[in-house]
């Protein structure tokens, strides 16, 4: 199935039905008065997250969904059918952005959540509802109100806890074939990875999702090889693991494009925890790696990671490094929301409570 994270489409609510004008005709009764019912609703336009997806390619193929109008009224005061309502199923992670493509409508980040895009059109009034003293037989009834037409945007942002960054070669599909079940194309030239790929890897008990997007290189901002449109699928992270190639001649300007093109496409994205490692180092020889690494080390400030995905020299670090800061960032968010609620609710109890 091919990935696609950026669709457009059309909506349209249903139509409110119209009022009827009726009036009670029975054998025997001479003043009926008026019985026109009311138009039925218009149905609704929904989108949800459900498991199982994970591209909006379905949307590709059909653009334009319709909910069902209102069934208009009819006499002896009966209320027209509401119309049916439609439901577009996303992946989780989908955002939902209005025609002008920066108006953020909604943002599904759960299994299950289900907003309403667009609401359907009122019924009419049946001529029921305009009886009166002075009117005791109104020949009048509303029609039904218009739905709501909308063109949106859905924008899929991967929902991943880690996320492999760095060069095209870099190793990062290697690495997420070795210690997780997905199964990247893997090759020896650029951009073997197109699109972005999931993994679930398991270390110490503990599973946590891991993203590999396509590699970045300089000018990637501007669209140069694949460009920096699949970054956003990092977004949502919590840590980045930037693999930086031992065959690099300069290790230390290959670790600076890629930080370079982050910084270009979202400042936010360099603030995250960033854990450095040099890859592919049993493709050189001691004398190299020690080098390289000096290198890349005099850059970062710490000591990177030696990592080689082939022989798992120092997969076991990387994966507890990105599971710690994982636990931590999930610690920081419950002390947060538990110092809030505590703030809110009660003074005296402590974050334990309130996580518990």
């Amino acid at each position: 199935m091919k990935f696609l994270d950026r669709v457009k489409v059309y909506v349209r609510s249903g139509d409110g039905g119209a009022g009827a004008v009726s009036f009670r005709r029975e054998k025997f009764i001479e003043f009926g008065g008026p019985d026109g019912g009311d138009g039925g609703r218009g149905g609704d336009v929904f989108i949800e997250a459900v498991s199982g997806l994970n591209t909006l390619i379905d949307y590709r193929y059909q653009q334009h969904f319709r909910a069902k109008i209102g069934m208009h009224g009819m006499g002896r005061n009966r209320t027209g059918a509401k119309g049916d309502d439609v439901t577009l199923k996303v992946p989780v992670g989908t955002q939902i952005y209005a025609e002008d493509e920066e108006t953020l409508l909604a943002d599904l980040t759960e299994i299950g959540q289900k907003v309403r895009i667009a609401a359907g059109g009122n019924g009419g009034f049946g001529n029921w509802q305009f009886k009166s003293s002075v009117n005791q037989a109104p020949h009048r009834a509303n029609p039904g109100l218009e739905g709501e037409e909308l063109t949106l945007w859905f924008q899929l942002k991967l929902i991943a806890d880690a996320g492999l960054v760095g060069l095209p070669n870099a190793g990062k599909s290697t690495f997420l074939a070795s210690c997780t079940a997905a199964r990247p194309k893997i090759a020896n030239y650029p951009f073997t990875t197109l699109y972005p790929n999931l993994g679930v890897a398991t270390v110490d008990g503990h599973e946590f999702v891991i993203a590999d997007i396509p590699g970045l290189i300089e000018g990637a901002h501007e669209g140069v090889g694949i460009g920096d449109r699949f970054l956003g699928h990092v977004e949502r992270t919590r840590v980045l693991l930037h693999l930086v190639s031992a065959v690099e001649e300069d290790v230390a300007k290959a670790y600076e494009t890629v930080r370079r093109e982050l910084e270009l496409y979202d400042p936010e994205l360099i603030e995250k925890p960033e854990i450095v490692a040099l890859s592919q180092v049993d493709t050189v020889d001691d004398e190299t790696r020690r080098d390289k690494l000096e290198q890349l080390e005099a850059v970062v400030g710490v000591k990177p990671i030696v990592l080689s995905a082939i022989t798992r020299h120092g997969m076991p670090e990387a994966l507890r490094r990105l599971r710690r800061e994982i636990a931590d960032f999930d610690g920081e968010a419950a002390d947060e929301q538990a110092s809030e609620d505590r703030r809110r609710f009660g003074a005296n109890l402590s974050d334990e409570d309130w996580r518990g």
